[in-house]
């Protein structure tokens, strides 16, 4: 796929350069996706936009739940086209080239100098791109006066959105560790402090049901909302109907659209993930694992640090893990992590795409955050 970009971008005179990121850890015979670097046009008296976006997906099978083939691209009868990629990433990827194509083929003049960085293993962590953008970004992105990242949806069908703001994310793991086995319950059970009674209960003092972290000095880290922060979201096209139907449930925990998204994009949430080295399988086995790991994010939004809520997190477990009186030696780290992102919507970088929005869908598009987190190569910009 990143040779046919590469080749797509050539063929409209670009300058395109393939490079390499190195092997696929634990699978040194495989090489990653190689990064496909672009620059369409060199011009000083215009502003340069770097763009960002990925070319692989999520795998899918017609058996998830797909109407037709997730990989044979498909168009219905309102000649909307369907396939694995369309909208996460091939398809805003594509239409980057096809802007390209559509100016040259109406003779029209390119209004920008265009950067393009796109990637081939964004749904696996972006392996390798952040060495690469650290020891290549001076160097290449460095004429880059705003940065476009097409890897985000649409709130409903109604309106585009223009994203300012995404949270970060700090990724969890707390181990506890006890027998120098995993042991029988009907042999062991009672006689000896189990692993995974003592992670249940650190877990279940992480967060409650209705979303609020229990760590204390969290909410103090967040930076209050502004009236005209609030005032785009009173704006924002959405419904809780709208909010329903994207989670198959009437689960909502907020009453209304403002809070629910105010909660999805600038507040921060933690979530449990799962539990290593438990018995997960179907059917019954009665083991008591001698070793747990649960895993937690918390997504950050600003003005939280990093450190500050690391020590925050570092500091409730070990003090919960000490009222438990257990014997076995727990450990909580940090495992990875990505800052938030926001920038002020007023900025003629959106100035610039709202007008554009308008021109061609014929309304204002809504300006909105994501909860997800920053794209690992714009560090380099914003961090």
């Amino acid at each position: 796929m990143g040779l046919w970009i590469a080749e797509q971008l050539k063929t409209l005179g670009a300058e395109v350069e393939l490079r390499e990121l190195g092997k696929e850890p634990g699978r040194e015979h495989l090489d990653l996706p190689p990064v496909v670097l672009a620059r369409y046009g060199s011009d000083p008296k215009k502003r340069t936009v770097l763009v960002y976006g990925h070319y692989d997906v999520q795998p899918a099978q017609k058996e998830d739940g797909w109407a037709t083939e997730p990989f044979d691209l498909t168009v219905d009868e309102q000649g909307r086209m369907f396939g694995r990629g369309s909208t996460d990433d091939k398809g805003p990827v594509l239409g980057w080239i096809n802007i390209i194509d559509a100016h040259k083929q109406a003779g029209v003049e390119f209004p920008i100098n265009l950067l393009c960085c796109f990637e081939g293993m964004e749904e696996f962590g972006s392996l390798g791109l952040e060495e690469f953008v650290k020891a290549e970004g001076p160097k290449y992105f460095k004429d880059a006066d705003a940065v476009c990242i097409s890897d985000n949806y649409w709130l409903g069908t109604e309106k585009p959105c223009l994203t300012y703001g995404l949270r970060g994310c700090n990724y969890y793991s707390i181990t506890v560790s006890g027998p120098g086995q995993d042991l029988h319950s009907g042999v062991f059970g009672g006689t000896a402090h189990e692993p995974m009674t003592d992670l249940v209960i650190l877990l279940s003092k992480l967060v409650d049901c209705q979303g609020n972290i229990l760590i204390p000095g969290i909410k103090e880290l967040i930076a209050p909302v502004t009236d005209d922060e609030q005032s785009l979201y009173d704006a924002i096209t959405y419904s809780m109907d709208d909010f329903h139907t994207s989670l198959g449930s009437n689960t909502s925990i907020m009453p209304t659209k403002e809070t629910t998204l105010m909660r999805r994009w600038r507040f921060p949430s933690l979530s449990v993930h799962g539990v290593e080295g438990a018995y997960s399988a179907p059917g019954c086995k009665t083991v008591i694992p001698a070793k747990v790991i649960g895993k937690f994010s918390i997504r950050t939004v600003p003005n939280m640090g990093s450190e500050d809520v690391t020590r925050l997190v570092t500091e409730f477990v070990n003090a919960e893990a000490a009222k438990l009186q257990t014997k076995n030696t727990i450990k909580v780290e940090l495992m990875h992590d990505g800052k938030w992102w926001v920038a002020s919507p007023k900025h003629w970088n959106f100035a610039a795409a709202s007008k554009a929005v308008k021109q061609v869908f014929g309304v204002d598009p809504d300006m909105t955050r994501e909860g997800g987190r920053l794209v690992n190569f714009l560090s380099f910009f914003f961090l």
